[in-house]
């Protein structure tokens, strides 16, 4: 018996996931999506769900941040007794979620396959900044009236003093319980949001504003990223103060400060600057 982590599909790159996942897919009696850290192209609405179920052969049951994180040992109780794929968007080792889910899975002796995949750590070179001169990574969350967090600053400033780029994951909330809700003890979601390059953008100025450590300005390089590897890709480099005002479309959105700018990283952000 097993559990395999094949991906679902190159971090939004391509509408469906790609032939040899489905070989090993097909082979599982049961289906999980993860949808939580990120999201398949195709949308999570019920004909999307449909077209993967016809793709694989198979029921597929998507599996929020509810089930994987508080009912993880009803995928692992099956996996003992069966084949099970956990489908995730991008590399499966993308979020901490998933290493969880494998030291579990093995501690119960139950066999692990990975099929590793590309994702939006990768992804983001297509805007010609080299992938070696990023330091670490930070999510930025949607603010909130009574909690505007501003640890991942320091990550940006470290980053920075050492002349390396910071690649922003932007929040994703899809099924996230409201404040209100969870004072009552009711199950009742918010609807789901994904922030925009736009307000990672303002919400950084802000920071900036508060702290005063001359981390970053409005007329700092950044590049702001919409939909990578989809027909729809937008990447716009500029200020941050410009790219306030642009409009990036749809989800789901990165957005990279950069750090010193190499003469071949400079030739290819020249293509994603507007006049």
């Amino acid at each position: 018996m097993s559990l395999r982590l094949p991906f679902s599909e190159y971090w939004r790159a391509s509408k469906y996931p790609k032939p040899s996942v489905t070989g090993n897919s097909t082979k599982c009696e049961k289906v999980y999506l993860e949808a939580y850290t990120s999201l398949l192209a195709l949308g999570l609405d019920p004909s999307a769900i449909t077209t993967l179920e016809k793709l694989y052969g198979r029921p597929v049951t998507v599996a929020d941040r509810e089930m994987v994180e508080q009912m993880a040992e009803r995928i692992l109780d099956e996996a003992q007794t069966s084949d099970v794929a956990f489908l995730v968007v991008g590399d499966p080792f993308g979020a901490t979620t998933h290493s969880d889910l494998v030291v579990r899975a093995k501690t119960l002796g139950v066999k692990v396959e990975v099929i590793h995949n590309a994702s939006v750590m990768n992804a983001v070179g297509a805007c010609g900044l080299q992938l070696y001169r990023f330091g670490e990574a930070i999510s930025i969350p949607f603010f909130t009236e009574t909690w505007r967090p501003d640890s991942f600053y320091d990550k940006i400033k470290a980053n920075r003093s050492i002349g390396l780029h910071t690649l922003c994951l932007l929040d994703i909330r899809v099924k996230e319980p409201s404040v209100e809700a969870l004072c009552r003890g009711r199950k009742e979601y918010e609807p789901p949001r994904f922030m925009s390059v736009n307000t990672a953008v303002e919400q950084l100025l802000e920071i900036e504003e508060n702290r005063k450590e001359n981390v970053y300005c409005e007329e700092t390089m950044a590049v702001g990223l919409a939909r990578l590897g989809q027909p729809t890709q937008l990447i716009v480099a500029g200020p941050l103060k410009q790219l306030l005002n642009v409009e990036f479309g749809p989800p789901l959105h990165s957005l990279i400060i950069t750090g010193n700018i190499h003469v071949m990283e400079e030739e290819m952000l020249n293509f994603f600057k507007q006049q």
